[in-house]
C-alpha cells in the first residue's frame, strides 16, 4: 500500500499536467475519433472525479455507464492488486480458475447455460452475430430504430445512424424496424432471419424503455419463424436499471444476451451468454481473443459483482433513480424515461450547450440529442448529490 505521502506527492505531479499542452500533444499522437470535453481527468472517488487543476466534479455519466460500483473502489482495487502480484495473462491456451468462477456467476445471474468472454460491448455483440451464422446458417438480421450496437464492422451493420454506417459500406445490414412497433417487426421477421437484435432500454438513443407486451411479441415471433433473440444489455446490465439486467423488468429470456461495460468496474471486459440449442453452436475454433477472460479482468469482474450484492447497489439504483426522476420533473421537461439509474430527460433547451455550461459548474453530463440529457451516475451516488447536478441543471437553463 502506498503511503500517504507518496499519494499526496502523486497528486501534486498530477495537478501539474498543462491541459492547452496535454491537447496538443494528443492531436499529433492519436487518432481524433471523439469529440472531447476541454477537461483533463486524473483521479476518482465513488461519484466524484477531479481534474489537473484540483476542481472536484460530479459525475453522471460514469465513464458511459461502465462506473456502477464509483471510481476506484477500493474492494475492486485491492482485488486487481492481489490478481496481479499473483497472475495477470495466460491466454486461453491454458485453464484459469477467475475465469470459471466468472462464467458461474455470470450463469447464476442471468439464466443462461454459456458464456463467450471478450474485451468490449461491440465484441460481444460481434460474438453474438456469429454464433447466430453458427447456429441458425442465415446471415440476415433485425435490429430496431435508434439502436446502436457497436462500430466494430459485424456490430456496425445492426447500428441505425446511416452517418456511423455509411463511410463503410459495404456491410451486413440489418433491416430496421421502429422500435416498440410489434406489426412492424412480425412484417420483418421472415424464415430466412438469423436473429433480432434489441436493448431492452436503448441508452444511446436517449433512453427509451422497451415495452413489455413488445419484448414478449419479438420472442414468439423469433420462436415462430426459427430466429433467435439477442438483448444487447451492454449498458443495461448490472443494476444499471434497478434490476440486474434489464430483462429481468420483463420476463423474457433471449437465446443470447451480450454484456460489457459495468462488469469489471473499469476495466475492459465484456461477455456473449447464450441458452439453448444456441449455447451448443460454437466448436473449438470458431471463435477467440487473445486477452478475453484473463484472470485479472475476471478478478476485477468477481470483485465488482460482490461490491454490488454486499452494497445492495440494484436496489439503490431503483431508490436513487426513482428519485432523481421526481427532482428532474422541477425542470419542467418536455419527457422523463428510464429505469433505475438510466434516465432520459428532453428538454426545450440546447442540450449540447448545457453539458458544457455544467461542467463549468461541477458537474458532468451526457447529451445524446440536441434536446436530449442522459443521465447514467455510479449507483453508489445519493440524494445530496442527485439534488446538486438538478439545481445546477437548473441554474443553467
Amino acid at each position: 500500500m502506498k503511503s500517504k505521502q507518496s499519494l499526496v506527492m502523486e497528486l501534486e505531479a498530477l495537478s501539474m499536467i498543462e491541459k492547452n499542452d496535454l491537447k496538443n500533444r494528443l492531436s499529433q499522437a492519436i487518432f481524433e475519433t471523439y469529440a472531447r470535453q476541454d477537461v483533463v481527468l486524473v483521479r476518482g472517488s465513488k461519484a466524484s472525479v477531479w481534474d489537473s487543476e484540483g476542481k472536484e466534479y460530479l459525475d453522471f455519466v460514469a465513464g458511459i455507464a461502465v462506473n456502477n460500483v464509483g471510481h476506484c473502489h477500493p474492494a475492486v482495487a485491492r482485488a486487481i492488486a492481489r490478481q496481479a502480484e499473483t497472475l495477470i495473462h495466460t491466454s486461453n491456451l491454458y485453464y484459469t480458475e477467475n475465469q470459471v468462477l466468472l462464467a458461474e456467476e455470470l450463469k447464476a445471474l442471468t439464466g443462461m447455460k454459456r458464456a463467450y468472454f471478450c474485451n468490449s460491448g461491440a465484441e460481444s455483440v460481434e460474438a453474438a452475430l456469429k454464433l447466430t451464422r453458427r447456429a441458425t446458417g442465415k446471415s440476415k438480421i433485425v435490429a430496431a430504430e435508434r439502436a446502436f450496437h457497436g462500430r466494430t464492422l459485424g456490430a456496425l451493420g445492426t447500428t441505425y445512424k446511416s452517418i456511423y454506417r455509411e463511410p463503410f459500406r459495404p456491410l451486413n445490414e440489418a433491416t430496421f424496424v421502429p422500435y416498440n412497433d410489434i406489426e412492424a417487426l412480425k412484417a420483418a421477421v421472415t424464415n430466412e432471419t438469423g436473429a433480432v437484435i434489441l436493448e431492452p432500454v436503448q441508452g444511446e438513443a436517449g433512453v427509451y424503455v422497451a415495452d413489455a407486451k413488445y419484448l414478449r411479441a419479438a420472442r414468439q415471433i423469433c420462436d415462430d419463424k426459427g430466429a433467435l433473440l439477442i438483448f444487447d444489455e451492454v449498458q443495461t446490465g448490472f443494476g444499471r436499471t434497478g434490476k440486474w439486467f434489464g430483462k429481468d423488468h420483463f420476463g423474457v429470456m433471449p437465446d443470447m444476451i451480450t454484456l460489457a461495460k459495468a462488469m469489471a468496474g473499469g476495466l475492459p471486459i465484456g461477455a456473449m451468454l447464450a441458452a439453448g440449442p444456441a449455447a451448443e453452436a460454437f466448436q473449438k475454433g470458431d471463435h477467440g481473443s487473445t486477452f478475453a477472460g484473463g484472470p485479472l479482468i475476471c478478478a476485477a469482474a468477481l470483485a465488482t459483482i460482490q461490491v454490488i450484492k454486499d452494497e445492495k447497489l440494484v436496489q439503490r439504483s431503483e431508490e436513487m433513480g426513482a428519485y432523481l426522476k421526481s427532482q428532474l420533473k422541477k425542470l419542467a421537461p418536455r419527457e422523463i424515461r428510464g429505469l433505475g439509474l438510466m434516465v432520459g430527460l428532453d428538454l426545450d433547451a440546447d442540450c449540447k450547450l448545457l453539458v458544457e455550461k455544467a461542467l463549468q459548474k461541477g458537474v458532468l453530463i451526457n447529451s445524446t440529442g440536441e434536446h436530449t440529457l442522459r443521465f447514467i451516475p455510479p449507483l453508489v451516488v445519493g440524494k445530496a448529490e442527485i439534488d446538486k447536478v438538478v439545481s445546477v441543471i437548473g441554474e443553467s437553463l
